[in-house]
């Protein structure tokens, strides 16, 4: 036990002489290097508002393109569903005789009213979709200028550090 506790206290002793490093020698700031740190700041600062700025307006404008193309589909389902009940309606007033081939054509109107329906969706969708990527490729336009001017804002505070 007491050699146990012995290799503990000198391994705890040995840790914390290597824990121990000695601070960087840091550089003095001159006036240079604090202009264009302030100078980078600030532009990094501008850039990530404009940043948020497109990204707000690109959300709002993906957002916007859903709830339209959900109002067309939705529109396009309503005059299809009523496509529907007025086939329905024109075989149950047709004669006797006449059923069969009401039934047919009431048959045909409702599959093209449906193929219309899917078709006014699909194109809905499809604008929803590219409003949502051109969302996008704005968002990325965006942080790749502000990374842009992060990078630049570092070189001129090493610029100045050089000075």
């Amino acid at each position: 036990m007491n050699k146990l506790l012995a290799t503990l206290i000198a391994s705890l002793f040995a840790v914390s002489a290597f824990a121990q490093t000695p601070a960087p020698a840091t550089m003095p700031e001159t006036a240079a290097v604090v202009k264009a740190e302030a100078k980078a700041d600030k532009a990094v600062g501008k850039a990530e508002a404009s940043e948020a700025k497109t990204d707000m307006k690109a959300d709002a404008s993906a957002d916007k393109a859903n709830v339209k193309a959900a109002q067309k589909k939705s529109k396009a389902h309503a005059k299809a569903k009523k496509a529907h009940v007025k086939a329905e309606d024109k075989v149950a007033s047709a004669d006797a005789e006449d059923k069969v081939a009401a039934e047919a054509k009431g048959d045909k109107a409702v599959a093209k009213a449906d193929a219309k329906a899917d078709k006014k969706s699909v194109r809905a969708d499809a604008k929803a979709t590219k409003a949502q990527v051109e969302a996008n490729a704005d968002k990325a336009v965006a942080h790749g200028k502000t990374e842009e001017v992060k990078a630049e804002g570092r070189a001129d505070v090493k610029a100045a550090t050089q000075k």
